[in-house]
């Protein structure tokens, strides 16, 4: 029976382990893994932008020996024609052995899982999930922190829309003594489904606060992102709450020696690059981290481990 990838919640924290394992044995033995997915095709249907994750996922392939097609933009897609979602797996399960798909809306990876013949990867769909930049996370704090427990993990901007502090919150409520102190202007506040569903069932410790520089001091984790222009349906809105934080050299002044400053990326100005020279500054790390994670679940899914 085939296995997807649509939430992050959909892997135990064994196979979380699992997986951030066999990153790092790509990483130290990336010459063992480059037949692996010879004669494989890997389908990549992004519906919204990307750089990072579509890139990733398509260098992960090849150097796992295996190929890609795809497309990069709804427009050059069916989908311009009126196709649905379901219609597109289903005919692109008869090109590709796994799919990886971007959709601006909530579900679509869901309703494409259904759909198709062949595994689907969730790569981030609108506000809701982004299982594998969490899983790039996680390798990310493991590398930085060798452990997932007993930490305190600031997540700082749009927690209201940022797919991805919801979905690493879902995942570090599952380890040992993880505190979150969310932060964030009112109006992005993370969502109460996310409070009740996740970190209240959880029972895990959270705190919320306006103030980057109160947070600061108590953090071995900052998790910074963007305020999304594509979230907002008011320009308005957009400009006055872009620029609520912004990570300066002063501002870590009061931070731990240790921290560790994690983005999803793309940046706009909310990390000064005058910070990007200090060794606290993981984000660039973690993008590559991306690559090593994503190879490990092609090959799980692909039942190839």
């Amino acid at each position: 029976m085939k296995r997807d990838l649509i939430d992050i919640r959909d892997l135990t924290p064994e196979e979380i382990d699992c997986l951030i394992e066999r990153a790092e044995d790509i990483i130290a033995s990336p010459e063992a893994y480059r037949e692996k997915c010879r004669g494989k095709k890997l389908a990549t249907l992004f519906y919204e932008p990307s750089t990072r994750t579509r890139l990733s996922f398509e260098a992960a392939m090849y150097e796992l020996g295996g190929n890609v097609l795809g497309f990069s933009e709804a427009q050059s897609s069916s989908a311009a024609k009126g196709e649905s979602v379901a219609d597109t797996v289903r005919t692109v399960s008869c090109f590709a052995d796994i799919i990886a798909m971007r959709h601006p809306k909530e579900g679509a990876p869901f309703v494409a899982a259904q759909n198709a013949s062949v595994p689907v990867i969730n790569a981030g769909d609108g506000g809701h999930s982004h299982p594998t930049q969490t899983l790039t996370d996680l390798l990310t704090i493991k590398r930085e922190k060798g452990r997932l427990g007993n930490i305190t993990v600031g997540c700082c901007g749009d927690l209201k829309f940022g797919r991805t502090v919801h979905s690493l919150i879902g995942a570090l409520t599952r380890y040992e003594n993880v505190d979150f102190i969310l932060i964030s202007p009112e109006e992005l506040t993370l969502p109460e489904h996310v409070k009740s569903d996740i970190l209240l069932k959880s029972r895990a410790r959270f705190e919320e606060t306006a103030s980057l520089e109160y947070a600061m001091p108590k953090l071995d984790i900052l998790y910074m992102t963007r305020v999304q222009r594509e979230r907002f349906f008011n320009e308005a809105d957009y400009i006055r709450l872009k620029d609520s934080y912004i990570l300066t050299p002063e501002k870590l002044a009061g931070a731990k020696s240790d921290l560790s400053i994690l983005h999803p990326l793309p940046r706009v100005n909310e990390i000064s690059v005058q910070v990007d020279s200090d060794p606290r500054a993981c984000y660039f790390r973690q993008v590559l981290n991306g690559k090593y994670i994503r190879m490990a679940l092609i090959m799980m899914l692909l039942e190839l481990l």
